[in-house]
Order: C-alpha cells, then sequence, then structure tokens
C-alpha cells in the first residue's frame, strides 16, 4: 500500500481545538480586520511638498514627512515601491486630496536615509491607527 508508506513521516494537521460557537461575532471579528480608514490631517498636507533649499543642489519636491508616510503604508501592506505608489495615488483620489504621489524611485532614494521603526504585531482586538499629522507619523492602539 504506497499511501501508507510515509504515513509516519507525513504532516500532520491537528484537530481544531476551540470550536466556533457564535459564528455572526467570529465572521464579523474576520471582516473589522479588512477595515481601512484613512485621514490625513489638513498640516500633514500642508508639509506634504519640501521647503526651498539654500544650498546648491537640485530642489526635493516631497518632505520627509511624505516619503516616511509612503513607505511606513508600503511597509504595513507588505508593498513593493511601484505598488505602494499606486496605493497612495487611490489614497489620494479616494481622500479627494491633490497632492502629487512620488515615484518608486524617489521613495527607493529618498528612504536609504530614513530609518523606519517596526513594531511587532500585538494580539490585541483594539485597532490599531497610524496617524500622520504636523509632528509627523505615529502609530496608536499597541499599547500606547
Amino acid at each position: 500500500m504506497p499511501h501508507k508508506f510515509n504515513a509516519d513521516r507525513r504532516d500532520k494537521i491537528p484537530k481544531q481545538k476551540h470550536r466556533v460557537t457564535n459564528w455572526s461575532e467570529y465572521n464579523e471579528g474576520l471582516r473589522r480586520r479588512g477595515d481601512l480608514t484613512v485621514w490625513i490631517s489638513e498640516d500633514a498636507l500642508a508639509l506634504w511638498s519640501a521647503p526651498r533649499r539654500t544650498t546648491r543642489g537640485g530642489q526635493p519636491h516631497y518632505s520627509d514627512l511624505a516619503i516616511e508616510m509612503c513607505l511606513t503604508l508600503g511597509l504595513v501592506f507588505k508593498q513593493r515601491l511601484r505598488q505602494t505608489q499606486g496605493l497612495m495615488r487611490s489614497i489620494a483620489r479616494l481622500l479627494g486630496v491633490e497632492i502629487a504621489v512620488p515615484d518608486f524611485s524617489t521613495l527607493s532614494r529618498r528612504g536609504n536615509g530614513l530609518t523606519l521603526r517596526t513594531k511587532p504585531r500585538s494580539k490585541s482586538d483594539k485597532p490599531v491607527q497610524l496617524v500622520v499629522d504636523s509632528t509627523g507619523l505615529k502609530i496608536f492602539g499597541e499599547g500606547d
């Protein structure tokens, strides 16, 4: 019997230890995991463009806040830079905001000098809030 030849070495799928008894609450919890609400404050939009440089060289189009926000959203959703650019375009379009979105090469070049802090995933049911305002980028909801 060839199907039983490696039976002791095959991966075993353990039986489920907990039974779901409240399916409506379980389904609603799964739906809430996919909820995305985006707010960008007016001060952050005002700081989206970089201030003019007084020294020699090219003028930057985007502030460090804009680059950090784009890279953080890309990190949160585990996306490559081109996908992050598309995500930011769609967020700007959904919010009805007229801002220029940095392209993937700008994100790559300017992201080398930035350090993004990652937080370990929390097991709480509270939503995580990524807040962007004039003071910078903050993450709330994981014990802060």
